[in-house]
């Protein structure tokens, strides 16, 4: 069961199984705003991976909203007074007020905003660092991003070109228990990077743990399967 710490009280808080509705608070169109966006995308993927059916709502202006669309962020709704037994509130540090429901924060984003050549990049380097550390963005930061994601839809690609294997279930478990551990991004990441350097696993499994990360990630680590043949 996922747990996520609520910012209001400092103390985890276990989601139950019954409809949430994420409700991701975005006022301005910066790219702080923006992570904010994508920490609620990927707070609903883990949920859904649970088992618990979610409702994503935010009303960020358009360009927003289109920079979002780069990123693989889902649409949203637009936000109501109900839907949902419980709710989540996703908003950068210092700007959700307290309320009666659970507060996840977010930290701001310095840096350039000049990013969108690097969708794929900026999605994962912004994912790379526990959603309440602050993250400044740059050349340096994009380029090592972009390096790994080629890298790594590469090997993917690779990987899948061999017999077909299950997931160590070792794995499969240290990956749900960093997302459900207050959605643990980074150390997801690390789960893969082991994966990666394990010598002894074979390489449809590395495919399958990677795709099966991918549902949360949403990196599109499959994308160059067969694009060589």
């Amino acid at each position: 069961m996922l747990r996520i710490t609520d910012a209001r009280t400092g103390e985890p808080v276990e989601v139950r199984r019954v409809l949430t509705r994420v409700h991701a608070h975005v006022p301005r169109g910066d790219t702080s705003a923006l992570r904010v966006l994508l920490v609620a995308d990927v707070l609903a993927r883990a949920l859904e991976l649970g088992g618990v059916p979610v409702l994503l709502v935010s009303d960020p202006c358009a360009e927003l909203r289109e920079r979002a669309d780069r990123l693989g962020i889902r649409p949203t709704e637009a936000p109501a007074t109900d839907g949902g037994r419980q709710v989540l509130h996703v908003g950068a540090s210092g700007e959700l007020m307290g309320g009666v429901e659970a507060v996840v924060e977010v930290a701001r984003v310095t840096g350039t905003d000049e990013c969108d050549a690097l969708d794929g990049a900026l999605r994962l380097a912004l994912l790379a660092h526990p959603r309440r550390t602050p993250v400044h963005l740059d050349a340096t930061a994009l380029a090592e991003a972009e390096a790994l994601l080629d890298h790594w839809r590469k090997a993917v690609a690779d990987w899948a070109t061999r017999p077909s294997k299950p997931i160590p279930e070792h794995v499969r478990q240290a990956l749900r228990a960093a997302w459900e551990d207050d959605l643990d991004v980074p150390g997801l990441l690390d789960v893969l990077r082991d994966v990666e350097g394990a010598d002894d696993m074979p390489g449809g499994a590395r495919f399958e743990a990677y795709a099966y990360a991918d549902r949360l990630l949403g990196l599109e680590l499959t994308r160059e399967i067969g694009a060589s043949a």
